[in-house]
């Protein structure tokens, strides 16, 4: 969900609301509570969980990281831990582009890599 998905936006949203924009259940949202711990919605005073953007963003991550970039749920928690470590302002050179090339090279030797494993197991 992105800052175009609701004409009006809203300070907390519900699970219900944060499910059906990020085409996750329900219960994929409160396990992936259990396994991330920067994912702590609040809750409100009849105990149901009130979701800010920056929980959406992070369940949008979240999903990008297991869903499209094939990650490990440990692989996911230790990707964002690394990315909330770094909270200097964040400056593109060249070493950087390349460590963006590398991740794209090492993401395609691991499909490729799942793709001869299915090869041989079957």
């Amino acid at each position: 969900m992105d800052s175009s998905t609701h004409s009006i936006k809203k300070l907390y949203y519900s699970i219900g609301e944060v499910s059906k924009d990020t085409e996750l259940k329900q219960y994929v949202l409160r396990y992936w509570e259990t396994e991330f711990k920067q994912l702590k919605p609040s809750k409100n005073k009849a105990g149901n969980r009130t979701y800010r953007q920056k929980d959406i963003d992070l369940i949008l991550r979240i999903k990008e990281l297991l869903y499209n970039q094939k990650f490990t749920i440990e692989g996911a928690r230790k990707m964002l831990s690394s990315e909330n470590s770094s909270e200097e302002p964040v400056i593109i050179d060249q070493s950087e582009e390349k460590g963006e090339a590398n991740l794209e090279i090492l993401i395609k030797i691991r499909s490729e890599l799942k793709s001869i494993l299915e090869d041989i197991s079957s």
